[in-house]
């Protein structure tokens, strides 16, 4: 039997924790903190993220350095923020990779080499693209861990693995799907998030559901623009992978971007909100790396450039927004 490894203790790791040992796997599972990892310890329960979920510590074993989750694990899901996976890999070599699978399920970019997850691994740790796979939704955690029903799909080029991943995750609540679309999907998802983020700005503007429909539907169009244009494929961007995650994180209570985007519509400061917060919120770094992939590719994007403009450049949310508006006349 495959051992399965998850590096990430926030919400969507410890949501594929939930699924994992429900589905009577043995997970080993990296917790890189150590007052969250005594607390588990203690109360089998993650004390900052879904802390309702329980953890069957007979099921799971927690590794405080990700050298010896490595050592002991086959297929690994990567479910670390964007910008915490050169620091995590920091001290890695590509000999602990080797024969090594990866199931990123990170919905963001590198912000440091504008790089997606895939990427990564393949370009800094020789890691086969056979060997990497990408997991996304549309799913919010939340809901994974009251166990409502969610459909999920699966991407890599290696069929084999989509359907080793699709067995070890399928259960009542959780459906899965397959492709092969990893950078596209990857990319999309990097992309939702900056269009939810708009979406906040947009609903704390008083804007109504009126114009949030059209404006999803331009985020839409935007998406298919970039990938088509980025990564060629033969894809259909009304498949829930794509158009189901965007709808679900631009109209979702539990969208972290989309509360993101509420709190700069109020007129919170960057590092403010994302204090308050006190979780990272993908679409920021995204904005900057997607932005700079379009210049290279001649590809105007209006609402990520809104948004980039926004957060970066400190533009008034409430001006770019009515400039936005009409360029999407």
């Amino acid at each position: 039997m495959d051992s399965i490894g998850i590096i990430g203790e926030g919400s969507w790791g410890t949501a594929l924790l939930k699924i994992l040992q429900q589905n009577n796997n043995q997970v080993h599972w990296l917790v890189r903190f150590n007052d969250m990892r005594e607390s588990i310890l203690q109360t089998k329960h993650n004390p900052t993220y879904l802390s309702d979920v329980e953890i069957d510590l007979s099921k799971v074993t927690i590794y405080s350095e990700i050298c010896n989750l490595l050592k002991n694990t086959d297929i690994i899901f990567l479910v670390l923020p964007a910008a915490f996976i050169e620091y995590t890999f920091f001290e890695i070599n590509s000999d602990l990779l080797k024969n090594k699978y990866f199931i990123s399920a990170t919905k963001g970019i590198l912000p440091t080499n504008n790089l997606t997850v895939s990427q990564y691994l393949h370009q800094k740790f020789n890691v086969p693209t056979q060997n990497i796979g990408f997991l996304s939704g549309p799913s919010h955690a939340e809901e994974v861990a009251l166990e409502r029903l969610t459909f999920l799909t699966v991407m890599s080029e290696n069929p084999l693995l989509r359907e080793k991943v699709r067995s070890i995750l399928t259960n009542r609540y959780i459906k899965i799907t397959t492709n092969s679309d990893v950078q596209g999907a990857e990319y999309a998802t990097a992309i939702k998030n900056i269009m939810a983020i708009a979406a906040g700005i947009i609903h704390s503007l008083g804007y109504g559901d009126n114009f949030l429909a059209v404006f999803v539907t331009y985020a839409l169009k935007e998406i298919e623009l970039f990938i088509n244009t980025v990564v060629p494929y033969k894809r259909d961007v009304k498949d829930y992978v794509y158009l189901g995650d965007v709808l679900v994180t631009c109209y979702s209570q539990f969208s972290r971007n989309r509360t993101f985007g509420i709190m700069i519509g109020k007129g919170y400061s960057v590092n403010a909100a994302q204090l308050e917060m006190n979780m990272i919120a993908e679409g920021y770094f995204a904005v900057k790396s997607i932005i700079n992939i379009a210049q290279k590719h001649n590809i105007q994007l209006p609402i990520c450039q809104a948004v980039y403009n926004i957060l970066y450049l400190r533009h008034v949310p409430a001006t770019e927004i009515k400039m936005l508006i009409d360029k999407l006349k």
